[in-house]
């Protein structure tokens, strides 16, 4: 077996073997002294019933006179943790005999300990998927004296340590609050966006210092500026002495949150480093990290792609398949209780005329430089393949073939969880590039508007944009090729969530623990840069509910667009456009249709706002559909009640409406888009579809959906979210939610003689309580809906003027 170091730093300078180090230092989880978290010094402010100068001696007197194995016994005879290091288990010791025994976590029955000084935190787990997130500062204490063994009975403190065995006269122990800065010394550097004294002011009054020099401060802040123009000899000393440099985000964020903020969250120059940007993408400013998310590769395509770091395709390298398998694995783990979130790769890749190579890759998650990474030559094909079963058993607790052949696996604590990539082409990597798309479109016997549409949808562009805002952007792993079971799990997990949520009466740490354990779950599962702990339903439905819709729609366009890397010239897009199965034709801009939906949207638009920027809308061009898994005009025109509606829609779930037409809803939330259930929803109101059209200031281009919904004989009317959707979706009655703007029905009209066009002016309605802003129409079942209408919107910021300049 021969191992090929991937990573190299037999050249590097003093210089960069110094940050070299500190890169590796971070990756152990062992900082230098200078790169550690901010550290406060020990609060003087608990609340001890007068018992804090007693409580120092007797921490003096345990030190001095207990050993280690006598402090383990104290804490083993009490039914505590002793997995800790020797000075955590002295403290906790300490705690334990001043102030009794610590009680049980009330969330998961695991064991509390004191977190720095700060508050005590539970070691154990809500469930296999999270740590838990118990965290306070008045602990539950075991109301019994303390268990105490022979050999501290028999020691020289045996008289002071039973004078606190009664549990009625022990003092209370609760951790106070320090000012965020308390202990720190803090140098400011350039123009920031406030003066120096005025930080200088807010420093002070939040219990820091500030330095004018760089000797012996806790940090160095400055303007992201400083780095650009060089830095002054102030941060060049910072940095040779290795100290955190970071951005004026962390005195915002620090007094915002009371608490002082890790550095390495904040740090400017560690993005200096010999390999490229050091800084993980979830420490990034989102525009930046953004800016790398869209230029970055994806590493690997599906369940056939050979990793691109290994460099082994550029030989011929191939995933090794026996015996019907794939040995290529990829895994994901997120522990919000614990702030864990790392992926892992193993790959067994065959070369012509070369030994079989296992690739190995496991780190956090955008934070490539400090991953750890390993490349072996295997001269034994079998011994390959053991060690390769054996890493799966360690990295996930469960057997390879089990999982391979029938997908069987039982998540367990604190280890990773495939994700079961498919035998495909993501279409990150399977689309058109930017080079391809003007060679593609200039060889394409479509219609030339159609063939730019076509275009869009077969670019890799929309979808790595979708990929990028929804955060389910890290390259290493092909989220858009993942297998239908893969996607089954995640609807699941979901569907169980929202039901688990409708009965629950959880309520403050409980329903916060409840919320972890679900968000690490769906984090596991989508695997994102910047996993959160959701808290409510709004985001829920923002980044669960919708992103798993996207995510399963852009799955469906990386299946019809396969992989077009190769010759362009062999028109892919009028072979994509076929496989479609549909007819798509620009609608004539002197027809009574297109005057029709440039007045519809024209009338039922209201500004998308930004900030405090707000975009109108233009109509560019609009397309006729016709597709074979759509119903036609001609059948839809069978069904009663109908009505032309807009829908919103991503540009990157438009292919798979094309291609199979609209979905309902995932799940039932009671929020605008979810509140009738499983449902396809709708709007009268153009400025309701243009919020989902809408998708960055920097993509002005975006599309908007008309349909023709036949709401049926009974439709309901609904002020709030109806408390029953079951019923509605069993029934596949029409649903029409009331919003608190309503077009005027007074300039409605019909169109193609029985199809209700609600085109009015927006005016207020008489339901100003209602959780709707527009008008929502609902219905359950596909065939009462029909793609009629694709519309091509460009987004402009109001007040500015855009001159089109005709081409030469």
């Amino acid at each position: 077996m021969k191992v090929h170091e991937t990573r190299s730093h037999a050249h590097m300078s003093s210089d960069e073997q110094k940050k070299g180090n500190l890169r590796k230092h971070k990756a152990e989880g062992k900082l230098p002294e200078a790169e550690q978290s901010p550290k406060k010094a020990k609060s003087e402010k608990e609340s001890v019933n007068g018992a804090g100068d007693e409580y120092k001696e007797f921490c003096k007197a345990v030190e001095e006179n207990l050993s280690v194995d006598q402090i383990k016994e104290v804490l083993e005879t009490n039914g505590q943790d002793c997995s800790a290091p020797e000075e955590t288990l002295l403290a906790q010791c300490q705690d334990l005999l001043f102030y009794g025994a610590l009680d049980k976590c009330p969330l998961c029955g695991g064991n509390l300990i004191c977190d720095n000084e700060k508050r005590f935190v539970c070691g154990g787990e809500i469930s296999e998927w999270c740590s838990c997130v118990f965290s306070t500062k008045s602990p539950p204490r075991k109301e019994e004296p303390i268990k105490l063994p022979d050999s501290v009975l028999n020691s020289a403190i045996s008289d002071l340590i039973k004078k606190h065995q009664d549990p009625k006269t022990r003092p209370k122990r609760e951790l106070s609050s320090d000012k965020p800065f308390t202990g720190m010394m803090i140098s400011l550097m350039g123009r920031l966006t406030r003066t120096h004294q005025y930080w200088k002011n807010k420093i002070e009054k939040c219990g820091g210092k500030v330095s004018n020099s760089v000797k012996g401060v806790t940090c160095l802040v400055v303007s992201p500026a400083e780095r650009e123009r060089g830095g002054s000899s102030k941060l060049v000393e910072a940095m040779e002495q290795g100290l955190p440099v970071v951005s004026e985000a962390w005195l915002i964020d620090s007094i915002e949150k009371q608490e002082a903020q890790p550095l390495e969250a904040y740090d400017v120059v560690s993005d200096l480093s010999v390999e490229g940007k050091g800084i993980p993408w979830d420490k990034q400013d989102p525009s930046e990290e953004a800016i790398e998310s869209l230029a970055a590769e994806l590493k690997m395509f599906g369940k056939r792609g050979v990793y691109k770091d290994t460099k082994l395709e550029e030989s011929g390298g191939k995933i090794f398949e026996k015996d019907g398998l794939l040995y290529n694995c990829a895994f994901s783990l997120c522990d919000l209780g614990k702030g864990r979130n790392e992926y892992c790769i193993m790959q067994l890749v065959t070369v012509p005329e070369s030994n079989l190579n296992m690739y190995f890759k496991r780190g956090k998650v955008g934070d490539d430089p400090n991953a750890e990474e390993r490349l072996e030559e295997w001269e034994d094909e079998e011994e390959a393949i053991k060690e390769f079963a054996r890493l799966f058993e360690e990295i996930t607790g469960n057997e390879f073939e089990p999982w391979e052949r029938e997908k069987k696996i039982q998540k367990k604590p604190h280890k990773f969880f495939p994700i079961d990539m498919d035998d495909g082409i993501d279409v990150r990597s399977g689309a058109l590039g930017l080079r391809q798309l003007g060679v593609a479109s200039a060889h394409c016997k479509l219609d030339s508007f159609v063939a730019n549409f076509v275009k869009v949808l077969c670019g890799q562009e929309i979808y790595k944009y979708a990929f990028m805002e929804l955060g389910l952007d890290p390259p290493d792993l092909p989220m858009g090729m993942l297998t239908d079971i893969h996607l089954k799990r995640c609807e699941e997990v979901l569907l169980e969530f929202v039901d688990k949520l409708k009965t629950t009466k959880e309520t403050g740490q409980k329903a916060e623990a409840m919320w972890a354990d679900f968000s690490s779950r769906w984090f596991s599962l989508m695997h994102s840069t910047r996993p959160m702990r959701l808290h409510d339903f709004n985001e829920l439905a923002d980044h669960a509910a919708s992103a798993f819709e996207t995510v399963r729609d852009i799955n469906t366009a990386s299946r019809l667009i396969g992989d077009m890397r190769g010759d362009t010239l062999d028109d892919p897009l009028s072979d994509r456009y076929t496989k479609l199965g549909c007819k798509i034709s620009v609608v004539d801009k002197e027809s009574e249709d297109y005057r029709m939906i440039v007045k519809y949207l024209e009338t039922t638009y209201e500004p998308v706002k930004v900030s405090d920027v707000e975009y109108s809308a233009t109509v560019v061009n609009v397309f006729a559909v016709e597709s074979k898994a759509i119903p036609s005009l001609d059948d839809i025109k069978k069904l009663p009640n109908k009505v032309l509606l807009w829908c919103g829609s991503r540009s990157s779930n438009l292919l798979r409406h094309i291609y199979k037409g609209f979905l309902p809803a995932v799940c039932s939330l009671p929020v605008p888009g979810y509140m009738f259930g499983r449902a396809i929803v709708c709007s009268d109101a153009a400025a309701e579809a243009a919020r989902y059209g809408f998708t960055a200031v920097d993509r002005p281009e975006g599309f908007l959906v008309l349909a023709v919904a036949s709401l049926g004989e009974e439709v309901k009317e609904f002020t709030t979210p109806p408390a029953d959707t079951k019923t509605l979706e069993e029934k596949k009655v029409g649903v029409k939610g009331l919003g608190r703007k309503k077009t005027d029905e007074s300039e409605h009209f019909m169109w193609r003689d029985d199809i209700k066009v609600p085109c009015g002016r927006l005016v207020p309605s008489e339901h100003k309580d209602s959780p709707l802003e527009y008008n929502e129409y609902a219905v359950y079942d596909p065939k009462q809906t029909s793609i009629r209408f694709l519309v091509e919107v460009k987004y402009e910021e109001k007040g500015t003027e855009i001159v089109d300049v005709e081409p030469e």
